[in-house]
């Protein structure tokens, strides 16, 4: 359910981290780390892209949404 992906192939993370949701960022990661391995967290969350090549870090960023980086 978390690497599912809209028409922008964006995730629920991508989408809380550019709105700067934070709550919902911790939520995500505690299901994550019982869910995943280190190799899939790095690969499909924290590396994950969207259709324009964007993760949700720089998403994040171009939003300035500060307290989530």
């Amino acid at each position: 359910m978390l690497f599912v992906t809209d028409s922008n192939g964006r995730t629920a993370w991508h989408l809380a981290a550019e709105n700067g949701n934070v709550q919902v960022l911790h939520k995500l990661w505690e299901w994550v780390e019982k869910k995943l391995t280190r190799e899939e967290i790095n690969n499909k969350l924290l590396l994950g892209t969207d259709l324009e090549g964007m993760t949700a870090w720089r998403w994040a960023a171009e939003k300035r949404e500060v307290e989530v980086l």
